[in-house]
Parts: structure tokens; C-alpha cells; sequence
């Protein structure tokens, strides 16, 4: 069986961060999404990364990266939501052969390479099934990985809400990851600095491994 490819969303406007853009917040002085896309080019395998028109940033800060297992895709469809990249996911995975697509979100500061690899051994172990991180407490988070038979859906999806009615439907298979690496986001200048404030630490640690 064929490792899945990474998905990174990271298509979207930003829109709650009230002109900065969440992706490009520091954490030791390295651009967050670059930070999430070495982490998942450190598991070794293929990394899809969907961009929004007029980003040119985004893409400027991943251009000296391995180009052999990552690609940059512009969306023109990007201003949809989180579906469009969803779909560009599960199209590329169906182009190159892939017959699984872990989506890892680009605003989880916490997530690590060893997460990522841990979840797809795991995964591969028992392939049908929909394979979803959560917090050490239970609560669900990312990243989320799905086999091949649910790519006419992830295909079928539209607006902003992903694939939460698809996970609400299906049997999923939670796997806890460290305390809540898989459920925290960082959408607001508020929830930046108070992430900063209570773990300053990590504001000068690389989470790639």
C-alpha cells in the first residue's frame, strides 16, 4: 500500500487575524507554514500544499524546499474554503496513484514529523477505516487521514466546513497525540499570544520532529 500523501490547506484568507496573515507568524523566527510543511516533508513522503491566489508570500518561503515530494497548487477556487483544497487533495492522490490523503491543517503549531509518521504506520496497520487524531483527553482534532473509498466524497464537498459531516457519518478511529498537539489552532492575534504566553518555549523551538 502506497503512503498517503500530506495535504496542507493553505488557501485561506486568514480572515479573523485582521491583516496579518496566521500562516506567516513566526515561532523562532521561522514562518509557521514553513515550519508545518518541513515537518511533514521530514515523514518522507509526498506533500501537497494548496495556495490562494495572490499569497505570493506563502509561496516565497517554500520555493527552496524539496520540489521532489512537494507541490505548490494555486487554487483558483480557493476563496470556496477549506472543500476546495479538500478536493485538490483527492484529485492529486487519484493522478499519481495515492490511494490515501492525510489532511494536516497549516495552523496547528504543535503538530510534529514523528505525529505524522506515527499516524500513517498506524494507519496502514488497518487501511478501511478513517483515521482521525485527538487530544490526550479525547477530543478530536487533526490531522484526519482517508482511504481511497472516500475520495468520491471528499471529491463531492463544497463551502468552508470540510468534511465534518462525512467524519459525523462514518466509523472514525481516534488516535490521541501528546496533550492537545492535535487541537490547537491558532486563528486569532489573541490566541497567538496567549499560546506564546503560556508555552513562550516553544515561540524559539523548530516542531518539525
Amino acid at each position: 500500500m502506497t503512503p498517503p500523501v500530506i495535504l496542507i490547506p493553505a488557501a485561506g484568507q486568514s480572515s479573523r487575524m485582521r491583516g496579518r496573515d496566521k500562516l506567516l507568524e513566526p515561532i523562532g523566527g521561522i514562518p509557521l507554514l514553513r515550519l508545518r510543511v518541513e515537518a511533514a516533508l521530514a515523514t518522507g513522503h509526498r506533500v501537497l500544499v494548496t495556495l490562494p491566489l495572490g499569497h505570493d508570500k506563502r509561496q516565497v518561503i517554500l520555493k527552496d524546499l524539496d520540489q521532489t515530494r512537494l507541490n505548490l497548487r494555486v487554487l483558483q477556487d480557493a476563496d470556496e474554503g477549506i472543500s476546495a483544497s479538500i478536493r485538490a487533495g483527492a484529485n492529486w492522490c487519484d493522478n499519481i496513484g495515492v490511494n490515501s490523503l492525510m489532511v494536516m491543517l497549516a495552523d496547528l503549531p504543535e503538530i510534529r514529523s514523528t505525529d505524522l509518521t506515527e499516524m500513517i504506520t498506524i494507519f496502514t496497520a488497518s487501511p478501511g477505516t478513517i483515521l482521525r487524531a485527538c487530544d490526550d483527553q479525547g477530543k478530536a482534532g487533526h490531522p484526519v487521514i482517508f482511504p481511497h473509498q472516500f475520495f468520491p466524497h471528499l471529491r463531492k464537498l463544497s463551502g468552508d466546513s470540510g468534511a465534518k459531516d462525512l467524519l459525523r457519518t462514518q466509523t472514525v478511529q481516534l488516535h490521541p497525540l501528546s496533550g492537545t498537539r492535535a487541537t490547537t489552532d491558532l486563528d486569532t492575534p489573541e490566541s497567538w499570544e496567549e499560546w506564546h504566553s503560556k508555552t513562550g518555549y516553544k515561540s524559539n523551538t523548530r516542531t518539525t520532529s
